[in-house]
Formats: C-alpha cells, sequence, structure tokens
C-alpha cells in the first residue's frame, strides 16, 4: 500500500497504472482501489474513464430481412468499474463491445496528452493578426473573451489573451476588459426587510433542510435591480442549473407592484399552458421588503400552494452566488447608476437575451438560452419574454440601448 503523503499532488506513474489495472481485475472498487495507492476514489474514476479501450465484438446479428442490428451495450458497463477487467465473460461466453483499462495504453494516451499541452498552440504571423482582429471587434462590441473565444474557436486560451493585452501585443488594451478593473467597494444601503413572521420556516436553514429532504439540487434564485433611486427597477429571476436570467419592469420597488408582476407572469404561463410551480418549485430570495408578499408567490391561481419561498440570512448575499454574480453580465449594458424610468418591457427582455445567448465557461461553452430550453423547451422561454440571439450579434456593453433605439425609430 503507497503512503498518501507520499502521492498528494503527483501524477500517476506507470507503475501506479499497473496496479490499478491488477486491483480492477480482482474486482477492487475505486474506494479500495484508492486507499491502496494512496490516491482519492474519484481520482480512479476518472482515470479509469478517461482510459478506456474498446474492443468490438465479431458477433454479428441480423433481422428477419437480413439487415444487421446494432450491437446492445452491456449493462454492467453502466455502472463502476465501467469496464470488463473483473468479469469472468471477459474472454469468452460474451457476445457484447468490451471495455478495457489497459495500464501501458493508459499510459501512452497520458504522455501524448501531456506532450501536446506542454508544447501549446503555435501562432504565425498571419494568425495571429486575424486572432487580434477577431478579439478587438468582439470587445468593441462588449462581448466577453470567453464568448468570443468559444465562438471563433480561435485556439488560444483566455489567460494568454490577458498575457497579451498586458504586454501590449494586441489592437485592445485592459481599459477595454472590465474584468480587469477592480471593482470597487459596495456602499451599503439599508432597506426596509420581511417581517420576522413572515420567516418563519422560511429562513436559509429551513431552506437547507427543505433541498436535503426533497433531493433538490437546483432553484431558482430572486432579486431586485435598481436604476435611479425612487425609480423603476427590475425583479430578476435566476434558474441555478444553468444561470438563464430573465427579468420584470418594477414601476416601484414595493411588495405591491412585485405581487402583481408576479400574477401577471402566472396568467401568461398559464396561457402558454405552463405551470408556474413547475418551473419555479423553489425560490430562494433575499430579505428584502418588496418580497414580504409570500403567498403570492407560493400560491397559484387556483390558491393551492406549489411554490416554495425561502430567505437568506440577513446581509449575506453570498447564499444565493448565481443571480448576484449575474447581475454583473446586465450591468455591462446598464452600469450602475443608470435610470430604468425610460424602459420598456420589451427592452428588458432584449437586454436579458442577449445576457443569455452568452457562452460560458462554467457550462462547457454552451449558453444558458440553450440550456433551458432544452430542459423545458421554446414555449418557455417564450413565455419569460427571451429570445435566442446568434453569437455574432451579442452586444454585451450600452452600445445595446443605441441599437435598439434605432430599431424603434
Amino acid at each position: 500500500m503507497t503512503d498518501l503523503k507520499t502521492t498528494r499532488n503527483k501524477h500517476l506513474t506507470l507503475e501506479t497504472r499497473i496496479e490499478i489495472q491488477g486491483c480492477l481485475d480482482h474486482g477492487m472498487t475505486f474506494k479500495a482501489i484508492g486507499s491502496r495507492i494512496g490516491k482519492d476514489q474519484t481520482t480512479i474514476s476518472k482515470e479509469v474513464k478517461k482510459h478506456i479501450t474498446v474492443r468490438a465484438t465479431n458477433c454479428i446479428k441480423r433481422n428477419e430481412q437480413g439487415e444487421e442490428l446494432p450491437h446492445e451495450p452491456c449493462p454492467l458497463l453502466l455502472k463502476a468499474p465501467f469496464v470488463c477487467n473483473p468479469c469472468s465473460k471477459r474472454i469468452y461466453g460474451c457476445r457484447k463491445d468490451k471495455q478495457f483499462y489497459l495500464a501501458n495504453q493508459a499510459q501512452q494516451s497520458y504522455k501524448a496528452t501531456l506532450s501536446e499541452v506542454r508544447t501549446g498552440v503555435s501562432l504565425n504571423r498571419q494568425a495571429f493578426y486575424d486572432n487580434d482582429r477577431i478579439i478587438s471587434n468582439g470587445v468593441k462590441e462588449g462581448q466577453h473573451l470567453y464568448h468570443i473565444l468559444q465562438t471563433h474557436n480561435l485556439g488560444v486560451s483566455k489567460s494568454s489573451v490577458y498575457r497579451y493585452v498586458n504586454k501590449g501585443y494586441l489592437s485592445i488594451s485592459a481599459i477595454d476588459l472590465p474584468r480587469m478593473v477592480k471593482f470597487k467597494p459596495r456602499k451599503k444601503q439599508y432597506a426596509p426587510y420581511v417581517p420576522v413572521a413572515l420567516k418563519i420556516g422560511r429562513c436559509y436553514e429551513d431552506f437547507g433542510a427543505y433541498c436535503d429532504q426533497n433531493n433538490v439540487c437546483s432553484w431558482v434564485e430572486m432579486d431586485t435591480v435598481i436604476g435611479r433611486v425612487g425609480g423603476k427597477c427590475i425583479l430578476t429571476f435566476d434558474f441555478t442549473f444553468c444561470n438563464f436570467m430573465f427579468g420584470l419592469l418594477l414601476d416601484n420597488k414595493t411588495a405591491a407592484e412585485v405581487s402583481a408582476k408576479i400574477i401577471a407572469l402566472k396568467k401568461r404561463m398559464a396561457a402558454a399552458h405552463l405551470c408556474f410551480g413547475s418551473l419555479f418549485p423553489v425560490v430562494l430570495t433575499d430579505n428584502g421588503g418588496e418580497f414580504a408578499d409570500v403567498f403570492t408567490v407560493e400560491t397559484g391561481l387556483n390558491d393551492i400552494k406549489e411554490t416554495s419561498l425561502f430567505f437568506c440570512d440577513p446581509n449575506k448575499a453570498y447564499q444565493k452566488p448565481h443571480v448576484e454574480k449575474n447581475h454583473t453580465l446586465f450591468r455591462d449594458i446598464l452600469p450602475k447608476g443608470c435610470s430604468f424610468d425610460d424602459l420598456e418591457q420589451d427592452t428588458v427582455d432584449l437586454i436579458f437575451s442577449h445576457v443569455n445567448s452568452v457562452k460560458r465557461k462554467q457550462l462547457n461553452g454552451k449558453s444558458p438560452f440553450e440550456l433551458f430550453a432544452f430542459a423545458f423547451g421554446q414555449e418557455a422561454t417564450k413565455a419569460l419574454g427571451i429570445s435566442f440571439v446568434e453569437p455574432d450579434q451579442v452586444v454585451q456593453s450600452p452600445r445595446l440601448l443605441s441599437l435598439i433605439q434605432a430599431k424603434k425609430a
């Protein structure tokens, strides 16, 4: 058995991989293998799944018409250890495609990947200038670096672009990239809170217990974004599983206005044959006084409870990080200090349509719109007022408002 301290943060060696293969041949679990070689069981799982060697069967099945039928996968390969190493029928008696973990082939694959990563991507003069043009044009449209790199498949990393900017290699400078400029410290604001009596059974601790009891892994975070103090504001909703966000324009920041907009949203969804409780089963928000009408949020149009509303602890906005983080994308278009008084709901919908079409690293290069539409369908996005924007047409800067006004003129 290998000492854990001597192997921590170390790459797997050929000897270690041979030991893993031997353990798999004897039917040991990932946890047992990890304890034996001094690695976490997730490390063993990733290693095995990453270096699976497939051996197709020679057995061909045909239907009555003589057409070849596709091979049915072995159900045992759908669960750990995902390979045929410990199976007693791996050599004889099995007519399905087989999967093996082979130490020598895994080591060769590891070396090839390591060499490729260390070599990097070499760009000639023309390719570098092409990348500079694409990145600069995208930044001028307000697009984020990750979105630009994913859309055009430039073959360079985000950190490399930041290095080029710092060294002055590109046509843009650090001032053109808002993420390279430090955020100013936020000023404390004091606002009315939700009455304590309404938060009984709806505190953040109750939220955690509810999620554990009902196996909830995704919820909706709700918040408000203010423009001019005392003027219009926007009620925002963020679906945490994909960071899909939409907003409702409020004439004022009051509980009555929030309730009216949520009732109108429920009626619009009902007209589209959608259930509010199905899309919003669990809602998490802060202690703002505009959310005091908890019964309007929780009950449907038939006065039956369909949603569970919970509140974060006071002065702990980090307990709803998804909606807070996504507000930074909204602020790219409408910076702090801007008044919302001249906005209309269709303008708000178009702004969030551009925000939802920005590709995200945490979504493996997909946009929130794509994942939300896949999960709930296009009818749901239409009911929430969000439409798809082509990647090349995404604008993440105040220039979007000028384009909207020009189209209306």
